[in-house]
């Protein structure tokens, strides 16, 4: 339920008893978070976000710290860095791995220095988001196994359901643990359930109805919420491609449980000859655009990029033309792996030294509205509302 009005702010913390209900005060009653416990921090990012895009928006990529096309864990080094002399604004991470209690996560990276590096950005003022590709409950199999009925089986009636919920306790734990030494716990934008518009994964919507998915989605957010009393979350609602106003929200679970729409698309064609990423890109954020005006919520490009990036101007021509004159929260391009042995082949998202698109990506880094780490330093995103 939205609350906008300031007495029955009051009176839901005098009800209550919830000194931190009254935190939303800072947002506007346009601009209101799902979660009416959110800490007085996460209140201050989200309603920061909103405001910056009216500046530029936040460039992130996945894993930027961990590893880059030829090196891995070597302290203060990234691919971004490396090029530009700065750090993303934001930090993509993903938890897959912690169902089974894993020391690394899906792509190698140990939990232990990802919580380091999480907690690291906090103090510096940047921002982190997280996924989960999740292994499939019902057979034990990775994220991309679509057996039919996965998803029906970890609904609350569902045969692997207690299993789900105890792999949501294991996420809560590494969640909860995101505390500096003074015990704040740092604000992240989680991901659930990514690019369920899609075919590939065992959540996306091939393999559940409408019905499903929401139920599944409000359990996991009330659970991490209420039942593990984690307040620094705010939620990203995100898709793949989709064609139409109610094609994106065919499977959105409600207001209550969603603070920020996105979704994920990468360039595949060559942009030389083929321009339907960027008109296909236009579509979409005209469509998300209008459903987030008419929610009072961000948008943001919450995965996109081109795999090893070989046309030299994708950076000021193509991705710019495709996000336009759109205000987005952030846009986080995927990860630097290098070579892949079993495909054969290099994978990686953002320039490195050397790289074709190099001095493209300085330009684009020297754009008054894309914002990186040194562009957050002295805005304090957590404790003052700019």
């Amino acid at each position: 339920m939205t609350i906008k009005s300031p007495y029955k702010i009051l009176l839901c913390c005098i009800v209550l008893g919830l000194t931190s209900c009254a935190s939303q005060n800072n947002l506007t009653a346009e601009n209101r978070l799902s979660d009416p416990l959110a800490t007085q921090e996460t209140v201050n990012l989200y309603n920061n976000l909103i405001k910056l895009k009216e500046k530029g928006y936040l460039f992130g990529h996945q894993d930027d710290l961990a590893y880059g096309v030829t090196w891995k864990y070597e302290k203060g080094r990234s691919d971004v860095h490396d090029v530009t002399g700065d750090y993303p604004g934001i930090y993509g991470w993903d938890i897959g791995g912690l169902e089974y209690h894993k020391a690394k996560n899906i792509d190698g990276v140990p939990f232990d220095m990802m919580k380091n590096w999480i907690i690291d950005s906090y103090q510096k003022g940047t921002v982190t988001t997280l996924s989960w590709h999740m292994d499939n409950p019902y057979t034990m199999k990775n994220s991309w196994d679509i057996t039919p009925g996965s998803l029906a089986s970890i609904l609350p009636n569902g045969s692997k359901h207690d299993l789900y919920v105890s792999w949501l306790d294991s996420a809560a734990q590494f969640l909860g643990g995101l505390k500096t030494s003074d015990g704040t716990a740092v604000p992240v934008l989680y991901r659930p359930f990514h690019e369920l518009t899609g075919d590939w994964f065992w959540w996306c919507k091939n393999n559940a109805t409408p019905e499903q998915f929401k139920e599944i989605w409000r359990f996991t957010v009330d659970h991490l919420r209420k039942d593990k009393n984690l307040h620094n979350l705010i939620i990203v609602y995100n898709t793949a491609d989709f064609n139409s106003k109610e094609e994106f929200l065919e499977y959105y679970p409600g207001d209550g449980y969603v603070d920020l729409l996105s979704f994920d698309k990468y360039q595949y064609g060559d942009p030389a000859k083929d321009n339907s990423f960027v008109t296909s890109m236009q579509k979409q954020l005209q469509i998300m655009n209008e459903v987030a005006s008419e929610k009072k919520m961000p948008i943001a490009l919450a995965e996109t990029g081109y795999e090893q990036i070989p046309y030299p101007k994708w950076w000021t021509d193509t991705l710019n033309k495709a996000v336009g004159d759109y205000k987005i929260s952030f846009l986080l391009v995927w990860r630097n792996h290098g070579w892949q042995e079993k495909e054969k082949k290099m994978h990686y998202y953002a320039p490195y030294k050397g790289q074709a698109s190099e001095k493209d990506f300085i330009d684009y880094y020297n754009q008054p509205n894309t914002l990186f780490g040194k562009d957050l330093t002295h805005k304090n995103l957590y404790k003052n509302v700019r």
